[in-house]
């Protein structure tokens, strides 16, 4: 039958949307759990049994009284909402999780409170509210069906313990081979608290509970459960409302008016509270209050916080709210549903001005299982078994889950986990929050027996002792004798009491009582008046808990967000044209954010500016241009202004000073002003038209309800017109606005699409969980991995190819070595998730590891079957360069080897990290899991049919966006594992045509990364290569080659140096093309090169078109050998190209300064490489130089500066320089020290090497620009250079001394390899 038309107009304004009752259907009488079913057909499916053959078999080994069997909804009202269309089997399947259960008068039989939510596509939520209580069982063909079921058990139990006498250990050996087996035997079962006592001794391990069922003997009960639906969570209200209408059920005396006045009541004539307002409604007893927060206020939350933070602790649940903004997969654990929602609920409404944007279902039913394979961020709560070990728990993927067993008091995280920021400080203040309230911070192991409502408990202690329920009847504890009071309230002055009266007398309420109670009110006198149950003040305590400790939450993101609207980008012009570009647009300014935040908060920051949460926070904050503010929103930004206007953020920018809530006080005394003073009260519950004699009461079972009077609401009601006319404006104005903006159809289409960009899946359907259906969600999670990591390849590239990507039109720019770190630990997320989907066992914490382990041991079994090395996967990669190093053995197995033999890593999620890191360096990433899903029979062995990685096309194209990375070069590997030992092998090239290219001194060498060096090495003489292991020197830098000029062949002309990290492959060339030996060319004995990377010419690494550019390297081999070799005019500079370069090599000193510390890089090769400080200058002193040879010797800068010093010196002596100013004489003092140390050091470096080493201490100790006018002044000059040189020309030195000044506010540090032996 469906609503009115008033009823449904109404509907999204009405209090509950709907009245359900779920239980056992007589007519059909015991059918087993489909759902359960549907699991064991799936579970043959998946370990390759036939499914039907299960599908058909009963399951006889449990107890009949522990098996689940299928619950209905037996009626439901209305029969539909057009707003909120009512689905019977998600109600069903939520209301009654287990399905039904049966008990005997044995068992406990406590009622149970739980409630559950629906997320809708468009990701609106509908509220449950469960009350779930035990009813005898009347019908004789379900108490024969039981007795048979119990005595067919019996038998299969007798037979199995003849047949095997050990059959729990096999069994749990069995069930430990599959992961979701252990769920299934962990959730299966549903156990009565009393099988308990009676699992002493060996009954238990064979499934007989020793207590059965007898038909004759034991009375049997089921559950049902009453459900409210509501569009917002009212819990405290309709859970007080629900256990009054129990209480009315199995109370001894019928209630004052049927059930169904109350039921219409709550459906049709209580409305939800406006905001700001508060409300009073009667249930069945008492009234009960709800209100509901203003505009400005914190959403509505009404599951109590005081109870999470209870369970679990200040310091878990912190780290558990971390875990969800971080978008982690989180799993709640626990017996009990209600404290699994209340957890899931408590969370999410800390997350406030964010929103959970992934798979959300607090109470995970059964036949739900296959979620947990879901490879996305989820937030799920599972239903534990008592006594069940965590252990025995195996999940499908736990590399990123947060495992949060709340009865046990205890969380599991994930690795690589930032803090929140000012953790400590935040613990404090919610610390307090708690104190204050006289609540420990602590959280308490409370007992595991489930909440009960507490009007049940008293009215049950009420039945059984005298002496209580005269205590109740003194009306001063505000127990029974309150209720008592509101019946009286609620029935005087009522027109219809006689006929009341009347009704009652036939339905068997004594009229007496009533008058009893009018007697008992008047003695009472004032006392009763404007005082408040204890309920009540249980209840206004929990509201201004919770809104007190979700004001410490929000007031921390309002300190960490304040100016993020400074960063928002927005560049369209209308909404329709950034709807359709969305997808390619940067929407906020993330380096720049980042590099404005203090430094504490930049690990997590980094992480949480990359969720979905966040870019739907930032995109909801771009369309309220064109559109009205998202509520959560609007009240952030009212927070943020309010905030503005107490203090001045400026001064204190950067600071991680942790600041206090400061509207504590205020937002509890709104909700306490709310609550005392009631701003509206209902309808009181009365008569209907009803027909009589229809569900007469009968103690103790829930009457048939009539339908008729509850499938529709009043159409005269002023509450409803007035609904009706505001829901008339509001379509209206609606309509308008479509015509002004574009096709309405259109904007939505663009609008979901916008929000659901990254997200991978919407909610999960409840109602339909066929096969097929399973096999679709399974396909959209295919899809949705794929998408991710298309956009995860992009961003990364984009982000790495800086400014080059800009020129390109890809947005953002800049990224910093934290930023890259955060989407290189996000592309690891995505691979375990893409490795853990669809996985037929689980094994370890990593599924990606666990394969490369299952390909290992495949490999080396081929191995020693041939003896041979392993063919598949193991290539050889080209020699780096033609002559030199050997070439580099490449595979999976031998990068996994590497990796085991790195003892830091303990953990198998740490190795698969390190692996993926490893391979992303090498550039082999995309190869390497190519080659490892080569294998297929692994494949097909370790995965279902639906898994993404049986899926080729997808796989395929999975594989080719991995490969995108080689285009960009990493350095993941070498900068996080900064301790552990490498393998280096260096060869010395020289320059093979030349006759004393062997050399009869012993070479030595010396190699310095920015980490450190490798101290000196000897080298075997004639051997020139060498191993050599490390910790991690980082990027190598520079390499130190020297000989100690023994033997008759002591000159050595060396080409270059190579060395190579045998773990990563990088190769670096050290080109130096300069004689080694005394008296040849600049004599000296050892040289400092500056490193190049050397790019591997691989032809299998393909979509190399673009890359970074190289680093700098030592001037080439073609640099001069004397000044003598410059005859040629071709080859020499001009003074404009001299000019240019030193101004390039100083902006390059000055732009390494300017960077973040962590990603400056090497400041050795801007000083001394090609292009560097050095070797401008070099070209600088070269202009101009005489070439003239002196008794047929070369002639070199450093001789200019020797005979500058010796003029110096004797002029110094005779006294010349006295007249010059002070300043002059200090300039001289200093150069000729300097010059002096450097000539008298042990080390042999040659003149040119002393050229560069004064340079490099000059640009240090900022004495470069007050040497020059020295240099330029000397007469010496005149012997030495021509007269138009850049050094005689007054106005171009004194431009250069300017330029060399701007380096002064830099502090210039030095490696040691280029000042050892310097005494100063």
């Amino acid at each position: 039958m469906s609503v009115t038309t008033s009823g449904s107009g109404s509907a999204p304004c009405r209090f509950a949307h709907y009245f359900v009752v779920c239980g056992i259907d007589n007519e059909t009488g015991l059918e087993p759990d489909a759902l359960a079913a549907l699991y064991q057909w799936l579970e043959a499916d998946r370990q390759g049994r036939d499914p039907e053959a299960v599908a058909a078999g009963e399951n006889f080994d449990q107890s009949p009284l522990k098996r689940t069997f299928k619950s209905k909804v037996l009626d439901h009202y209305p029969e539909n909402i057009e707003c909120n269309p009512f689905d019977q089997d998600a109600v069903n399947m939520l209301c009654m999780p287990k399905g039904l259960s049966f008990r005997t008068q044995r068992d406990s039989r406590t009622p149970q409170f739980h409630s559950f939510l629906i997320t809708r596509e468009d990701g609106s939520r509908t509220y449950g509210f469960v009350h779930t209580f035990y009813e005898e069982v009347t019908s004789p063909q379900i108490c024969s069906a039981m007795q048979t079921l119990h005595q067919m058990h019996q038998a299969e139990h007798n037979a199995s313990a003849h047949n095997c006498p050990s059959s729990s250990s096999s069994s749990s050996s069995s069930s430990s081979s599959s992961s979701m087996d252990s769920l299934a035997s962990s959730l299966d079962e549903v156990e009565s608290p009393s099988s308990t006592s009676s699992s002493q001794g060996g009954r238990r391990s064979c499934g007989c509970s020793g207590e059965g069922y007898d038909s004759v003997r034991d009375t049997l009960y089921v559950s049902k459960a009453m459900c409210l639906i509501t569009p917002m969570p009212f819990m405290h209200a309709c859970k007080r409302f629900l256990s009054q209408v129990h209480r009315a059920v199995i109370s001894h005396q019928p209630p004052p008016l049927p059930l169904e006045s109350y039921i219409y009541n709550i459906l049709y004539e209580v409305p939800l509270p406006p905001p700001g307002r508060s409300l009073k409604f009667h249930g069945v007893y008492e009234p009960i209050l709800c209100q509901r927060p203003g505009v400005g206020e914190l959403p509505l939350a009404d599951f109590p916080l005081s109870e999470a933070f209870r369970l679990l602790g200040v310091e878990n649940l912190v780290q558990i709210f971390t875990c969800v903004l971080l978008e982690m997969q989180i799993l709640l654990y626990s017996q009990d549903y209600q404290r699994l929602m209340v957890v899931a609920e408590g969370i999410t409404t800390l997350l406030f001005p964010f929103q959970w944007q992934h798979v959300y279902v607090p109470i995970l039913p059964a036949s739900l299982l296959h979620f947990l394979d879901a490879p996305v961020p989820y937030l799920m709560g599972l239903q534990s078994k008592e006594g069940t070990d965590r252990s025995k728990l195996e999940l499908p993927q736990e590399a990123n889950l947060c495992f949060v067993d709340i009865d046990n008091h205890c969380i599991e995280l994930p690795e690589d986990f930032p803090h929140f920021p000012n953790k400590t400080e935040f613990i404090q203040e919610l610390s307090e929050v708690l104190l204050s309230f006289g609540l420990s911070p602590e959280g308490g192991n409370t007992s595991s027996e489930p909440a009960v409502s507490s009007q049940t408990s008293v009215l049950e202690k009420e039945l059984k002792s005298t002496s209580l329920s005269e205590l109740v009847d003194d009306r001063k504890n505000g127990n029974l004798g309150g209720e008592a009071l509101d019946v009286l309230e609620l029935l005087q002055g009522n027109p219809t009491l006689e006929r009341l009266q009347a009704l009652a007398k036939r339905t068997g309420v004594k009229v007496a009582r009533l008058e009893a109670l009018a007697v008992g009110q008047k003695a009472v006198g004032e006392e009763g008046v404007g005082g408040r149950s204890p309920a009540e003040e249980e209840e206004l305590r929990n509201a201004k808990l919770n809104v007190q400790l979700r004001e410490v939450f929000a007031a921390r993101f309002a300190t960490m967000f304040t100016d993020y609207e400074s960063f928002v980008i927005q560049n369209s012009p209308d909404l329709e044209s950034w709807l359709t570009n969305r997808e390619q647009m940067h929407n906020f300014d993330k380096a720049s954010f980042l590099s404005d935040q203090p430094e504490p908060y930049l690990p997590f920051l980094s992480h949480f500016i990359e969720t979905q949460m966040f870019a739907t926070f930032i995109d909801n904050k771009i369309m309220s241009q064109w559109e009205e503010k998202e509520p959560l929103l609007r009240v952030f930004d009212g927070r943020i202004e309010k905030a503005r206007l107490y203090n001045v953020r400026a001064p204190s920018l950067r600071s991680s000073v942790y600041q206090k809530c400061t509207f504590l006080k205020e937002s509890a005394q709104a909700i306490e002003q709310r609550l005392r003073k009631i701003d509206h009260t209902a309808i009181h519950p009365h008569l209907l038209n009803m027909k009589i004699g229809q569900g007469k009461y009968q103690q103790g079972f829930f009457p048939k309800l009539q339908a008729d009077v509850l499938a529709s609401g009043p159409t005269n009601n002023k509450w409803s017109n007035r609904t009706c006319s505001t829901q008339r404006r509001v379509d209206r104005h609606r309509q308008h606005n479509d015509h002004l903006v574009l096709d309405n159809d259109l904007k939505e289409k663009y609008m979901q699409e916008a929000r659901n960009l990254g997200k991978n899946l919407r909610q999960p359907k409840l109602s339909d969980l066929s096969p097929a259906v399973i096999a679709q969600t399974n396909w959209k999670f295919v899809e949705g991995l794929l998408k991710e990591c298309k956009m995860k390849t992009k961003r990364m590239l984009v982000e790495k190819m800086g400014s080059e990507a800009v020129e390109l039109g890809h947005g953002e720019v800049n990224i910093t070595g934290l930023e890259e770190n955060t989407l290189i630990a996000s592309l690891c997320d995505l691979l375990e998730r893409i490795w853990s989907h669809g996985l037929q066992v689980k094994q370890g914490k990593s599924a990606l590891w666990s394969h490369l382990l299952h390909y290992q041991t495949r490999e080396e079994k081929n191995e020693q079957l041939s003896e041979s090395p392993v063919s598949s996967g193991q290539e050889k990669r080209k020699p780096e360069s033609s002559v030199g190093l050997p070439a580099l053995h490449v595979s999976v197995i031998q990068d996994m080897r590497h990796i085991q033999s790195m003892g830091e890593i303990k953990t198998d999620v740490g190795r698969a990290r390190a692996w993926i890191r490893l391979s992303l360096e090498k550039k082999l990433l995309s190869q390497h899991l190519k080659q490892l899903l080569s294998n297929q029979a692994l494949t097909k062995k370790l995965y279902k049919r639906y898994a993404f990685l049986r899926c080729e096309e997808e796989k395929e194209q999975f594989l080719f966006h991995l490969l995108s990375l080689n285009t960009v070069d990493y350095f993941c590997f070498t900068s996080v594992f900064t301790t552990i030992m490498i393998p280096y092998r260096a060869v010395i090239i020289p320059i093979k045509k030349l006759s004393n290219a062997m050399t009869t001194s012993n070479p030595w060498l010396c190699v310095s990364g920015e980490l450190g060096d490798s101290g000196i090495l000897q080298i075997t003489k004639n051997v020139l290569e060498m191993k050599f292991d490390r910790q991690n020197l980082g990027k190598l830098t520079t390499v130190q080659l020297g000989h100690d000029n023994s033997g008759l062949l002591a000159k050595w002309l060396v080409d270059c140096v190579m060395v190579r990290n045998e773990i990563t492959g990088h190769t670096y060339k050290f080109p130096c093309g300069r004689w080694l030996g005394k008296g040849v060319d600049d004599g000296s004995l050892e040289r400092v090169l500056i490193g190049e990377f050397v790019v591997p010419c691989n032809d299998e690494d393909g979509g190399r078109g673009s890359r970074t550019p190289p680093l700098q390297q030592s001037p080439s081999q073609i640099r001069r050998i004397s000044i003598t070799s410059l005859t040629g005019r071709g080859n020499k500079p001009t003074t404009v190209q001299i000019q240019e370069s030193i101004g390039e090599a100083v902006n390059n000193i000055i732009k390494h300064f300017h960077k973040p510390e962590k990603e400056r890089g090497s400041l050795t090769v801007l000083l001394c490489g090609e292009g560097g400080l050095v070797w401008a200058l070099e070209q600088f002193f070269h202009h101009g130089f005489r070439s003239a040879r002196i008794f047929q010797k070369n002639v070199f800068v450093w001789d200019f500066y020797e005979r500058t010093l010796a003029f110096m010196e004797n002029a110094d002596q005779i006294g010349d320089l006295q007249e010059t100013p002070e300043l002059l004489g200090l300039n001289c003092e200093s150069f000729c020290r300097y010059v002096n140390a450097i000539n008298n050091m042990p080390r042999n470096i040659g003149k040119d090497g002393k050229f560069q080493l004064l340079v490099c201490l000059g640009a240090r100790d900022r004495l470069l620009p007050q040497w020059l006018p020295l240099l330029a002044e000397c007469p010496v000059i005149t012997r030495m250079y021509e007269e138009n040189a850049l050094l005689r020309d007054k106005l171009t030195v004194s431009s250069l001394i300017a330029v060399l000044e701007t380096l002064h506010d830099f502090p210039i540090t030095l490696e040691s390899s280029l000042t050892k032996s310097v005494e100063l």
